[in-house]
Formats: C-alpha cells, structure tokens, sequence
C-alpha cells in the first residue's frame, strides 16, 4: 500500500513538473513576442510567406532548391552555417546574385545551451566569413535547433542580431527526410498569411544524393502559387507587415522603393 501511495505520488509530482515547464515555455514565448524579441511569424493580411533554409549550403541540394525557386519567382531567406560556406562559397554568391536573403545560423551549429561568450564568438565568425564572400553583414539569426533562452537571445540582440524561429505549425520536419507527400501535406494543410515557414537544404554528408526537401518544394510553390501566395524574404515580411525591421540593422528592405519590388539595403 505504502509502495502504490509512493508511486502515485511521484507520478503526481513528475506530471506538475512537466506542466510547469510547458507553461514555461510558453509564457517565455508569449513574454517574447510582446516585446518583439523573437519573431516566429508576423501579423499581415497579405498572402505573403517566408521560405527559410537552416544549416546549408550543400553541394547538391542547395542548387535543386534555388532553380525551383527561380521557377517560381520565389525569394528565400537562407540561415547558413559558417562552417559550410566556407567549403562551398560559391553557392552563397550565388543565393545573393538571384535575390535571396543570407542570414546567421553560428559556424558550427551546436545544439542546447551555449555560453554568451561563445555564441558571440560563433556569430562573429560566421557574419565574418560571410562578409568576406559577399561583402555583406546579416542582420537576421536562427538559433540551432530553434533553442532559445535569455542567455541566447540577449546575446543575439547585443551583437546586433534579430533573432528569427519559424511558425509551429509550418515545420516541414524535413531533417527526419519523411516522404516528400508528407512534407507538401503538413505545409499545405497550416499555411496562412505571414508565416515563416522552416525547411533545410543540408541533409546528410555533402556526398548525399537524394533529399525530400528538393522533391516536395516545387509540389509546395505551385501550391503556393495557385492560392494567391507570394513568397519572399524575412526582412521583407516584417518590412511588409506591422513589425518593422530596425534602420539600425545592415540589411534591411529599402522604403524607397515603391513598387513590388523591395530591394535589400546593404
């Protein structure tokens, strides 16, 4: 009896635990889109959406992805890992030639917590090996595996970094590499007006030679497409709607420009 009452109550106490934590979590998201700190997905009644692309480029994938949205007309914002640029800087030259955004995803991708002084350090040396291909500085930054806490985002925020995750229900769990069909449904069934919408173009080794990414995008654009859709960068999805992108950063839409067109201040 003592034993059953153990248990039940240990049980009780690991379920407040849990509860604890998520509403956590979820009162730190809340605490963090009030104040504009972290940006998951924007408020506009255009029908504007925000491909994003974390952990590339990749020698195979990273080309498929950008002639499927050259097809389109589609515009992407690619969060790079330093580490790949610089083995393939010329796919980064490239993604800025045809109009994509390059933003900061750190050098060496690393998971979980991270010191303020490391991060800063990871950050620096990305935005520097970018500069050095590109001549540009990014403004905006990804934390790896979307894992946020006061530690990282105050960091980001101090080296001049808006910090950018992506909507709920508009990850494509693309890194698992599931059926292509499954990557279009999810996207297909959740999308809305000012969504940020999470896909990677690094998938296994360089060597690698399939990826569900490259096979479920152009099914994804044609959607897109046939539903009044229009994709283009981060910065000009805040641009757009009602949370501006601070002046004080080096890449940002340019409010001269009156037409359609939004081009990227550097």
């Amino acid at each position: 009896m003592k034993k059953k009452l153990f248990i039940t109550s240990l049980l009780s106490i690991l379920l407040f635990s849990f509860q604890v934590n998520a509403d956590a979590f979820i009162n730190s998201r809340e605490e963090y889109e009030k104040t504009g700190r972290v940006i998951w997905e924007v408020n506009t009644k255009e029908k504007l959406v925000a491909l994003t692309f974390d952990d590339g480029p990749h020698p195979v994938f990273t080309p498929q992805i950008l002639d499927i949205l050259a097809k389109h007309d589609a515009k992407a914002t690619f969060f790079v890992t330093g580490n790949k640029v610089v083995r393939f800087p010329d796919l980064l030259k490239r993604e800025v030639k045809e109009g994509h955004e390059i933003a900061n995803h750190t050098f060496h991708h690393i998971y979980g917590n991270i010191t303020s002084a490391r991060l800063s350090s990871e950050l620096e040396e990305t935005d520097k090996i970018i500069k050095k291909f590109t001549g540009l500085k990014p403004s905006l930054y990804r934390p790896v595996g979307g894992f946020y806490n006061d530690v990282i985002i105050n960091t980001a925020l101090k080296n001049g970094k808006e910090v950018v995750l992506w909507s709920w229900d508009q990850d494509s769990r693309d890194w698992a590499n599931p059926p292509a069909s499954q990557i279009c449904s999810y996207i297909k069934k959740g999308v809305k007006p000012g969504n940020i919408i999470l896909f990677h173009d690094w998938r296994g080794s360089e060597y690698t030679q399939t990826c569900s990414t490259v096979k479920a995008l152009d099914n994804i654009l044609d959607f897109l497409d046939k539903n009044g859709y229009k994709c283009v960068t981060v910065s000009e999805l805040l641009y757009r709607s009602t949370q501006m992108i601070s002046e004080s950063f080096a890449i940002y839409p340019s409010k001269k420009e009156k037409t359609s067109h939004i081009d990227l201040m550097f």
